[in-house]
Formats: C-alpha cells, structure tokens, sequence
C-alpha cells in the first residue's frame, strides 16, 4: 500500500466509524493543501500528514452533529479548524471564518478558492472589531483556552437562542464551575487519538 492509499484508508476509517458521510476527495485535497502550507507557513505544530488525519480532520468532524442551525463562526479559525471541515461535510452551512493572522487567512483563501467552497466567508480581524449584522447560530472555536473567555469575547456575536460549541480535551470541571449559561458536555471519541475527547454545548439564553 502506497502512503497516498493509506492516508485515504485513514480518512475512510475513521469517516465510517464517526458515522460521517462526508465527502473524501476535498477533504483530501483540504489534506494536501495543509501539508504543503504547513512546510512553508506553520500553519500547526503537527507536522506529520496522517497524523492531521485524526487530530484535524476527524477531530473537527466529530463536533457536526451537535452544529445548531445554518450560520456557523469559527473564531480564531486558523487553517479552517474546525470551520473548513463543518463547510466540506454540510454544503448547506454557512460558516464564517474569523482569524487575524495574515498568513492563516490567506491560506483559507487558498483552500476557499481551490474547493470552491461557496457557502464559507473569510474575515481578517480580531474578535473584539467584528461586528456583523446578523448573530450567528453557533459560534465554535479550538483556540480559547478558557470557556469564560471564550463567551466575553464573542456574546456580541452569537444569536438569541444560540450555541457556543467548545472543544476540548479532558472534562473542563474548574471552566465548567464559572459558566453563568445553561450548558451540557458531550464526551466522544477521535479515531486515531487516544482517551475521550469532549464537546461543552453552551446555549445563549441571555
């Protein structure tokens, strides 16, 4: 089995045992695309391509089904993560990409552009100077350490009745503890990473 053969049986497995039907073929060009960045741009600490398999592709899919409505932002989106993944698996989610990273932005424009990836949007700018007309259904984000924060920095962005969607590793009980929002936890698991992961589910009720 060739490398390339491999990294498809990867991306395959792991699709069927998340019960994902997304498509392969931009996923692995998505892939491709981060790989070839990543040398040049450093774009994530995770160098090796099938090691992306698990911990971006899979780990970004696993939160789709808990997505709330059609308007999704991914704050801090970085390479598109999760937000290129959720927009390749649901064509009819609207996902807006928020990062203010120049180099991390343009190659979201790059992968935009090459997917033809219609129903996502690129923002270059911080958090705090985004200021959208409508708020979005679900605002997801890996890149806040901290719930708390997570939810100061982005309740100007979020819609009545909307989901924060928040990934993390290990059960955050100390973040958890702080929460003023009605929230549930939802433990899953990565193929190809070891432990459970867990999602926390954050509704807007304010």
């Amino acid at each position: 089995m060739s490398r390339e053969q491999h990294i498809t049986a990867l991306l395959k497995d792991g699709l069927h045992q998340l019960q994902c039907n997304a498509p392969l073929d931009p996923l692995l060009h998505y892939l491709h695309l981060l790989d070839k960045w990543n040398r040049a741009y450093n774009l994530t600490a995770v160098r090796d391509i099938e090691t992306m398999v698990s911990r971006h592709i899979l780990d970004s899919l696993a939160i789709l089904p808990w997505v709330k409505g059609n308007h999704l932002l991914d704050v801090g989106s970085g390479a598109g993560l999760p937000g290129i993944l959720l927009a390749i698996a649901q064509p009819a989610l609207h996902v807006v990409l928020l990062d203010s990273n120049g180099k991390k932005v343009r190659f979201l424009q790059e992968v935009k552009r090459v997917l033809l990836l219609d129903n996502v949007d690129i923002v270059q700018t911080r958090v705090e100077n985004y200021h959208p007309t409508d708020g979005f259904d679900t605002v997801t984000s890996r890149a806040f350490s901290e719930l708390k924060q997570m939810i100061d920095w982005t309740k100007h962005l979020i819609a009545k009745k909307g989901l924060w969607l928040a990934m993390k590793g290990r059960y955050p009980e100390a973040e958890l503890a702080s929460l003023h929002h009605p929230y549930q936890v939802e433990t899953y698991k990565v193929p190809g990473i070891e432990g459970d992961r867990c999602c926390v589910l954050i509704e807007n009720n304010m």
